[in-house]
């Protein structure tokens, strides 16, 4: 099976900065695109940033500027860098991934972490 294990949130005033990390691990053969997603209570989930295998990167109007989405192939890592930190960021942040499996049975699957809870105070 696939796990993605999630990382970097906290408490951070406004006008900071946190780096999230999020890990796959098992049975893998490739990731196509990894991604950050946000999720508030009963709301539903609204992407944050998307990166492909090749590089190219997708953000929120609202985050272009201050967040910088990254990965490392050999890490099956992605990772999101936040800057200049408001309040409204504050979220529970969800790492997704597409994955390409070889076994069982081949095919691209979706997967999603747990989620870090990001808090930003004024």
């Amino acid at each position: 099976q696939v796990q993605l294990v999630e990382s970097g949130g906290g408490l951070v005033q406004a006008g900071g900065s946190l780096r999230l990390s999020c890990a796959a691990s098992g049975s893998i053969f490739s990731i196509n695109v990894m991604g950050w997603y946000r999720q508030a209570p009963g709301k539903p989930r609204e992407l944050v940033a998307t990166i492909t295998s090749d590089s190219t990167t997708n953000y929120a109007d609202s985050v272009k500027g201050r967040f910088t989405i990254s990965r490392d192939n050999a890490k099956n890592t992605v990772y999101l860098q936040m800057s200049s930190l408001k309040p409204e960021d504050s979220d529970v942040y969800v790492c997704n991934a597409h994955i390409r499996k070889a076994t069982p049975l081949p095919g691209t699957y979706d997967y999603w972490g747990q989620g870090t809870q990001v808090t930003v105070s004024s």
